[in-house]
Parts: structure tokens; C-alpha cells; sequence
């Protein structure tokens, strides 16, 4: 039997702490519930994203069952269920592991692993992902030293287009001329290694992040002090030729644009099989949604809560699409609610000073150029990467800012006027600086 533990609060952390490794890592899972204002929340990895149907029919059952019948997707194309009783762990370990979700109890908080979602769908990648998103958390589940890394230290599985790769993951492996590109933090520097060495030169890296943050208190190559962040690279490829894997240095930038897959059918499908690519509004999922995703086929959920429905038989395409439209679901270019974010806010949040879903709501209006995402605090739960339109509440209103990356301009600030924020939140979104 897995041991679950009950829930319990997280400490309060100030936006880009990287805190330190004797408070202990506090980030919620399966099996380490977390207590929120609307009950026991847990987080379940999933690497790349995968769920088969069987996956996705449980979690669906753990969500109505134990919780408030919600899924909520996460920007690391995870999924948490809310509203859960806090002694409900045990029973919901079991649905998790009896349905191949929970490989590793050891690991499970780390299984933290994001894959181009339209990767051997659309043809435009280098290389197909799938094999390298098996081969890595095989290794991940296999590896003692990886049981210390820390629940928000991110794998990133490339194929090419660039789309993970803008995500600032700890580690990413892109596809390139039929080999493996590993990019340690987020340098342009990266480590050219054969195609089938990627995984493995990925969990050496990780095991080297290890041994570095041992006596720093880092959590993610980030913290790192820069001397010892700059010097990882070298260390990784000494390890890999040490084990006798070909390296080379290369010049790669990380990518800067993030690039969700558009909303509808995509291309390149087959006679036999098709795939539809589909938007979630800010994330939340309600049972009837969510069973008509489960359904139709296996289902890869995105980085931005999004999710793409592979195996759909073609003549199944359009009618999936209405019904899912039917639904509430975006399934077509042009809706208001593309890129459109938001954290959880109030009620379910008790460090939230604002409803900022029904915020959201409240103000979507055409769809704008940029995306916007609503916090209710200053921590930014859950925010894009990017370039994006943040929108913060604050104790006397919200402030409003385009973010791209650290870079912070445009900053205004509205008062508790829901037709002025609409408004300004409108103009913010339509406009570059």
C-alpha cells in the first residue's frame, strides 16, 4: 500500500524565493496533500503530459469521488484536484497507482517533465519526443539521487520547434540534425550528444544540479550562484564523456516566443487516425468536459492548459470538435477566451485579495494579441512565460504590466472599477510596447 500523507499547509514564500533545502520542499502531489481554503488539494504529475483513456477515465473518478468533481491543468501540463477531504489520501494513492499513475512513490514529485504536445503529429518537429519522454522517466523513477530533487525542478522534452524550449525549464533536450541538444539552465550554450543518448545525458545533468546545489540550498539551476550555474555545463559533458558519450559544445539561443499549438484540428493526420487541439478557459474542467475529452482518445495535456486528443477516427473529427464546442470548450481560432489565465483566486485561495476568475470572466472581450493572466496575489501562481499581460490585485485595485520575461513595462493601475479594468485590460492586450 502507498503511504499517503495528510494535509498540510505550505509556508509562505516571496516571489523568486528559492528557499532553502533545511526548510524542506513543500510542493504538493499525490501523495503530499496540500490544504486550501476549499479543502485538500493534490498535484499529479504527468509526464509530457500522457494520459491514456484508462489514465484519464480515473482521474475523472478521483475528482468526483473524493473532490469537488473539477480538473484543474496546470502550467506544467499537470493536473490537480481540488476540494478533496484531507484523509482522503490513501484511498486516492490507490486509484493512482492502480491506473499506472504513481510508477514510483519516491519519485513522484519530481516526474516534473513537459514535451512539445504536437510532437510525431504535425510532421514539423526533428524529432519525435515519445521515445525520449519513456526513456527519461524510466531513468527519473530508476534513480536514487533524483528522489532530491526539488517538486519544481522541470524537464523540458524539445522536438525541434522551440515551443518547450521558451519555457525556462532547468534542463531541456532539443532535437537537431537527428541528435540531442541538452540545454543546462538558460544559456545559450548547449551540449550536442547522440539522439538516443539525450535521457540519459538528461538525468546526468540533473545528478550533477545535485551534487552543485548540495552545499548552496538551490532548488533549480536558477538559484544557483552564477559562478557554479556557468561552470554546470562543463561538468555535465565531463561526466558524459567520462561514461564514453560522444559531446560537443554548441551555440543554441533558447527560444523567446511561446508557441501554444492553435486551437482546432491539426494538420498532417492520417486516414486512420486524427488529432484535434483544443483550449481550455483559464484551465478548469468540469466532469461533463472532461468526459467527453477522456472519451475520445489519448490525450496530451499542454504547458498552456490546453490539451490535444490524439487517435480520433477522422469521420469522429468534426462532430468531437461541436460537441466539444457545445460544451464550453475552444476548439477553433478567434475566441475570446484564447490566452486567457488566471490562478485560482478567492474562495479557494486564502492569500488571494481578489475573485480574479470571475474577474476574468467578467472582461473577456475579443480575443487580443497578447495573453493575459489575472493572480490574486504578488506570487503569481501558476503564470506564463514569455510575453504576457499581468494583471496582479492588489488592496486597492489591480496593476497592470507587459511582462516580457524580466522585463517590465506598461504598468498602470486601475481601481475596483470592473468596467474601467475590462477596458484597461483590453487596451493593455492589443497593444505592444
Amino acid at each position: 500500500m502507498l503511504a499517503a500523507m495528510s494535509a498540510t499547509p505550505l509556508p509562505s514564500r516571496s516571489p523568486g524565493d528559492a528557499g532553502a533545502r533545511g526548510s524542506g520542499d513543500a510542493c504538493p502531489g499525490a501523495l503530499r496533500l496540500h490544504r486550501a481554503d476549499d479543502g485538500a488539494l493534490a498535484r499529479i504529475r504527468i509526464p509530457g503530459g500522457v494520459l491514456t483513456p484508462r489514465q484519464a477515465e480515473t482521474l475523472g473518478q478521483a475528482a468526483e469521488r473524493l473532490g469537488d468533481g473539477e480538473l484543474h491543468l496546470t502550467s506544467r501540463g499537470n493536473v490537480q484536484l481540488r476540494g478533496l477531504a484531507p484523509d482522503c489520501g490513501a484511498e486516492l494513492a490507490g486509484l493512482l497507482d492502480e491506473a499506472g499513475l504513481l510508477p514510483s512513490p519516491r519519485h513522484e514529485r519530481v516526474r516534473n517533465v513537459v514535451a512539445s504536445p504536437l510532437s510525431g503529429l504535425d510532421g514539423l518537429g526533428s524529432v519525435d519526443v515519445r521515445p525520449w519522454l519513456t526513456d527519461l522517466d524510466r531513468l527519473l523513477c530508476g534513480s536514487t539521487h533524483t528522489t532530491a530533487l526539488s517538486g519544481r525542478f522541470l524537464f523540458a522534452l524539445d522536438d525541434g520547434r522551440g515551443d518547450v524550449d521558451a519555457l525556462g525549464a532547468d534542463l531541456t533536450l532539443l532535437g537537431h540534425d537527428g541528435d540531442a541538444l541538452l540545454r543546462v539552465g538558460h544559456g545559450d550554450e548547449v551540449l550536442r550528444v547522440p539522439r538516443a543518448d539525450g535521457p540519459p545525458a538528461a538525468l546526468t545533468a540533473a545528478e550533477a544540479f545535485l551534487d552543485s546545489a548540495r552545499d548552496t540550498g538551490a532548488w533549480r539551476v536558477k538559484d544557483l550562484p552564477d559562478v557554479t550555474a556557468a561552470a554546470l555545463p562543463a561538468e555535465v559533458a565531463r561526466r558524459l564523456r567520462r561514461t564514453g558519450t560522444t559531446v560537443t559544445t554548441d551555440h543554441r539561443p533558447r527560444a523567446v516566443d511561446v508557441l501554444p499549438p492553435p486551437h482546432g484540428p491539426v494538420p498532417g493526420g492520417s486516414r486512420k487516425s486524427a488529432a484535434l487541439s483544443v483550449g481550455v478557459p483559464l484551465g478548469r474542467l468540469v466532469p461533463a468536459q472532461w468526459r467527453l475529452l477522456s472519451g475520445a482518445g489519448e490525450l496530451r495535456l499542454t504547458p498552456w492548459r490546453g490539451i490535444v486528443v490524439t487517435g480520433v477516427r477522422p469521420g469522429r473529427s468534426e462532430a468531437l470538435s461541436a460537441d466539444l464546442a457545445e460544451a464550453g470548450l475552444i476548439t477553433g481560432p478567434g475566441s475570446p477566451w484564447a490566452g486567457v489565465g488566471a490562478c485560482i483566486g478567492r474562495p479557494g485561495c486564502a492569500k488571494s485579495l481578489a475573485d480574479v476568475r470571475a474577474e476574468a470572466g467578467a472582461a473577456v472581450g475579443p480575443a487580443g494579441r497578447l495573453p493575459v493572466y489575472w493572480s490574486g496575489c504578488e506570487r503569481r501562481c501558476g503564470h506564463p512565460h514569455g510575453e504576457w499581460i499581468d494583471v496582479v490585485a492588489t488592496p486597492g485595485g489591480h496593476r497592470i504590466s507587459h511582462r516580457q520575461g524580466d522585463l517590465v513595462s506598461g504598468t498602470a493601475t486601475v481601481r475596483n472599477d470592473p468596467v474601467a479594468l475590462g477596458a484597461a485590460v483590453a487596451k493593455a492586450r492589443g497593444a505592444r510596447t
